[in-house]
């Protein structure tokens, strides 16, 4: 048996902390200066009708993902949310940096540190990892055997 299908459970685990992470530190970053966060959003070119209520749905909803991710069974379903929600942040990079004459910054912490190239590096790395547990996950589900096993050990913990 190859690494890689011995050490699937690890690996959803290990990409679901890093969601985990990354979302509650960003939904926290929003929230505590969200004034500042509104503004941004105010300013940018796509958003500007949509920032007040889009500054408190996006933390809600990187929030809500990252409680989703923390339950075994709703993870499958968490990482299309959170690949979904990853991908749209990557498409709104990628559309600000190829046609807007001004590029706005509404990250915060240690993000906002990164250039939006590197930041659309860093998305799509977590689109690829999101894509990754899906796949892992997906093949757990459609597999009887892999089923049976996930299921005898979450009912001896």
């Amino acid at each position: 048996m190859k690494w890689y299908q011995k050490h699937t459970g690890l690996i959803t685990e290990i990409i679901s902390m890093l969601f985990i992470l990354l979302f509650v530190y960003a939904a926290v970053n929003k929230l505590w200066d969200l004034e500042n966060f509104r503004i941004q959003l105010g300013q940018s070119p796509m958003l500007t009708s949509m920032g007040d209520w889009v500054a408190w749905i996006v933390p809600a909803i990187e929030l809500v993902i990252a409680g989703m991710l923390i339950v075994p069974r709703l993870r499958h379903t968490a990482l299309y949310a959170a690949f979904s929600l990853m991908t749209m942040f990557t498409a709104y990079i990628y559309i600000i940096l190829t046609y807007s004459p001004y590029v706005p910054c509404s990250c915060g912490g240690i993000l906002e540190k990164m250039g939006w190239k590197e930041h659309l590096i860093f998305n799509s790395v977590f689109v690829l990892l999101a894509m990754t547990g899906i796949l892992i996950l997906s093949q757990k589900r459609t597999n009887p055997i892999s089923q049976t096993s996930e299921r005898l050990i979450l009912d001896n913990k």
